[in-house]
């Protein structure tokens, strides 16, 4: 199973590298950003299951960094750090979308806490292995795309990459990610391999209207789905 990748923003160096470090020795793939507008840019780079983002940052606080991640990806889940604790501030974070608040110091143990919590209530969705695409019906564990004119057996490679646009549907999913995730690694040829399934993808979608595979230009393919 693939580690859980967490995108750590903080700007204090000493708390940043602690944070880390925990979060690695808790079996979490982490990145760490010392302000805001390199957070973005490695949001942009990189998909992350889980944001941790201090509030007071140069460059671009975390509120401002949370709603510009928002706008990429409505769905991944972000906890707020601050030395601050008025409401005010709290309830901004929360109107912005944030799951979660944690006001400095915390503990350790707190945090962990608190991610665990997230990740269960967020993970849940990601665990459906049919999904309906207009009038067919994608089932990943039995590898089958199913319509009234009959059912078609998908390869390991197909059904994995329909699966993995089915999660984002209607999201971009990002090339190199995709690679990562069902090649291992995002070589020329494993990113041309990918583009023939793509292409027998949308063959086995054609007869569907409200269902579309496009490319979206130097960042990678989206799932349209009604």
């Amino acid at each position: 199973m693939d580690k859980t990748r967490i995108l750590l923003v903080e700007d204090d160096t000493n708390l940043g590298s602690l944070l880390k470090e925990y979060l690695i020795a808790k079996g979490f793939e982490t990145e760490l950003q010392a302000d805001g507008e390199k957070g973005l840019l490695a949001f942009k780079r990189e998909r992350y299951d889980l944001c941790i983002l201090d509030v007071m940052m140069p460059v671009k606080d975390g509120f401002t960094l949370a709603k510009d991640i928002h706008i990429m990806d409505p769905d991944v889940p972000f906890i707020f750090l601050t030395a601050k604790s008025m409401k005010s501030d709290i309830l901004t974070g929360f109107n912005i979308g944030a799951d979660d608040y944690i006001t400095k110091p915390f503990s350790m143990e707190e945090l962990l806490m608190r991610i665990e919590a997230i990740l269960r209530r967020t993970t849940k969705s990601t665990n459906q292995d049919v999904f309906k695409l207009g009038s067919f019906l994608f089932d990943a564990n039995k590898q089958t795309l199913t319509n009234s004119e009959g059912s078609t057996k998908l390869t390991t490679k197909e059904s994995d990459l329909l699966k993995l646009l089915c999660q984002y549907s209607n999201q971009i999913l990002e090339r190199n990610y995709a690679l990562k995730a069902i090649w291992k690694d995002d070589s020329y040829f494993n990113a041309r391999s990918m583009d023939v399934y793509i292409t027998k993808l949308r063959k086995h979608l054609k007869t569907e209207p409200t269902t579309q595979i496009i490319n979206v230009h130097g960042k990678g393919y989206k799932l349209i789905r009604e």
